[in-house]
């Protein structure tokens, strides 16, 4: 089996797996990966995540056109900034997941670090989260936005829209982003209750022997 059947078959029981667990709904979404030869995979526009056809997929060249597949995704300049600022980004998760955009619309949270260090998980997987400022869907500026962040941060949250997340496999950037949505729901969950959160040299130590 190639390494393009591999990776058009892992998209596809990715994409069924975060539907099928209620991560993303109806066409929203959307995930992509990148092959040996610097092109990528990516789920096409207008798709279901849980119906995706592993011979249907877009293909991208290493400059970003569009080569084979159905049209992909209207927002695959979200995934060309990551992969752009991130080298070693071996794939990217954009979703829509609920408890992460109910975050992305509060108004008091800090822009520079969206979540609370509430446990090592979170710290490890994700990291300091920065929000980016909303823009409409589809609008090309949000790639500028997120290609700001996107060398120091491979996870950004995208204010009212949802996160964007990168990893050095889907496998890394999958777990990433569910770390995330469940860090959003305890978040949410706490809201009004006095929280224990990791101290600054709980979150240091992580971050020096985990990175």
């Amino acid at each position: 089996m190639s390494e393009e059947t591999r990776a058009r078959d892992a998209l596809v029981e990715t994409g069924r797996s975060l539907f099928g667990r209620g991560l993303t709904f109806g066409s929203t979404g959307n995930l992509s990966l990148r092959l040996g030869d610097g092109s990528w995979l990516m789920t096409p526009t207008n798709v279901s995540l849980g119906d995706l056809d592993p011979a249907r997929l877009s293909k991208l060249d290493g400059d970003g056109r569009h080569v084979s597949g159905d049209k992909p995704t209207k927002e695959s300049f979200l995934h060309i900034a990551m992969y752009r600022e991130r080298p070693d980004a071996g794939a990217v998760v954009h979703l829509h997941s609920t408890h992460s955009v109910a975050v992305s619309a509060l108004a008091d949270i800090d822009p520079d670090d969206v979540l609370p260090p509430i446990t090592a998980y979170y710290v490890m997987r994700v990291g300091r989260l920065p929000l980016v400022p909303y823009f409409p869907p589809g609008d090309p500026d949000l790639a500028g936005a997120v290609g700001k962040l996107a060398s120091k941060h491979h996870a950004v949250l995208l204010a009212n829209h949802g996160p964007v997340v990168a990893g050095s496999s889907l496998a890394a950037a999958t777990y990433a982003t569910e770390e995330l949505e469940e860090t959003a729901r305890l978040f949410l969950l706490l809201q009004g209750r006095a929280v224990r959160t990791l101290t600054e040299d709980q979150v240091a130590e992580l971050r020096k022997r985990f990175g």
